[in-house]
């Protein structure tokens, strides 16, 4: 078998947590890649996904139990994550991260964690509420200070019953991450990558502002995949609940005013622009205090136009310089998109309609059409991860034509 990931060898860890099926899925999809994998379970998981299952797809013997199928000549939690490339836990529970984070080593996968010199990748997957519990957010923060690195998770339908973040990234998303690190690409070493990310508001009053539904998700994906592919990054983000990606330069910014001077006085040294944040298009006058119901009256605001900061960003354009501008519609799609890409005065307009399933603000998934001068490449619904590779690549792809 011949791939992109031909000769490396994965070890996956599958713990305890009903997404252990989705890590059938994961194996297949690297083994479809070239990748030797070997799969060692916690006793918890083997009562979600039986070894067998994992042994035919990966091809190799699993190891669940710390000393069945030990002996002197190879001890498996010391031997198999040492010869890895790459160590994945998918699912990665939560009590798997406590333990984890704390050195504890009383099973087959813990005792590997600890064993491993290679990179270890996480895709945790657990319960809203457990996601963000401070205890576990602790964790994942000493995690990260000692150089894993994790996918997800995602947003969505949980098992429990519940919809929220917590659910483990998709297959696909996963297998994307481990050959970002097996397989890094550094086509934008040396580039300097401007990325906005989330909305801005726009206050009213001391307790109320106007805003929109942008979680930020798209933005920060663009700003880890540059980063990935060795950009000297720069995430000027609006407020949300996301973490940053590592390594890269953010500057906060609360008001669209505020993103304009961001951007405006960074935008002359950057080679790549993406302004996929969405800032408030009106702005009011701020009441020194609270505004008050008076009974059934209404309330009448004055709105003004905010700065347009694609306008501007594309009127100061330098040669060479690739500037990418959103379009998040709900009717006549391309007609506006190529509308907005002559006004703006953008290289590429990443347009998508959010009335779409799956598709536009708070989702971790998008179906956009990728509009240029050249024409339209409209894109299947795909991960925002794997759309801000896909956006990366039009950049890539026109300077080496």
């Amino acid at each position: 078998m011949s791939g992109v990931l031909a000769s490396r060898r994965v070890l996956l860890c599958v713990t305890g947590g009903i997404a252990a099926y989705k890590a059938c899925e994961v194996v297949s999809r690297l083994r479809k890649l070239g990748a030797q994998v070997r799969v060692m379970m916690t006793e918890h998981a083997a009562q979600f996904v039986g070894p067998a299952t994992f042994e035919a797809l990966s091809g190799n013997p699993v190891g669940c139990a710390m000393f069945d199928g030990e002996s002197a000549w190879e001890i498996r939690h010391i031997r198999w994550p040492q010869e890895a490339d790459l160590v994945l836990v998918a699912p990665a529970t939560a009590n798997a991260m406590a333990k984890a984070a704390a050195g504890v080593a009383d099973d087959l996968v813990t005792s590997a964690l600890l064993a491993a010199k290679c990179p270890v990748l996480l895709a945790p997957a657990m319960n809203s509420a457990m996601w963000r519990h401070p205890a576990t957010q602790a964790n994942l923060h000493t995690l990260l200070s000692r150089g894993l690195k994790t996918v997800g998770p995602d947003t969505g339908a949980l098992a429990c019953g519940e919809s929220g973040e917590g659910r483990m990234a998709e297959p696909e998303e996963i297998v994307q991450a481990a050959c970002a690190l097996l397989c890094p690409r550094a086509d934008l070493a040396g580039k300097r990558v401007l990325v906005t990310a989330g909305p801005t508001r726009e206050a009213v009053d001391p307790v109320r502002f106007l805003t929109n539904r942008s979680s930020g998700k798209m933005g920060y994906a663009l700003a880890e995949a540059a980063q990935a592919r060795g950009a000297c990054v720069t995430l000027v983000t609006g407020p949300v609940a996301l973490t940053p990606p590592e390594g890269v330069s953010v500057v906060r910014v609360e008001t669209t005013q505020d993103l304009y001077d961001a951007v405006l006085s960074r935008a002359g040294e950057q080679d790549i622009i993406i302004q996929a944040a969405a800032p408030a298009d009106f702005t009011a006058k701020c009441a020194p205090q609270k505004i008050k119901k008076h009974g059934d009256e209404p309330l009448v605001l004055t709105l003004y136009p905010t700065p347009d900061i694609a306008r501007a960003v594309g009127a100061q354009r330098r040669e060479g310089q690739f500037i990418v501008a959103f379009a998040a519609e709900t009717e006549n799609l391309l007609e506006n998109a190529r509308a907005k890409l002559h006004r703006k005065g953008a290289s590429l307009i990443v347009a998508n309609d959010v009335t779409h399933e799956g598709a536009g603000f708070e989702t971790d998934t998008n179906v956009a059409a990728l509009v240029t001068e050249r024409g339209v490449t409209q894109l299947p619904l795909m991960t925002k991860r794997a759309l801000a590779d896909r956006i990366l690549d039009e950049y890539v792809s026109g300077a080496d034509s």
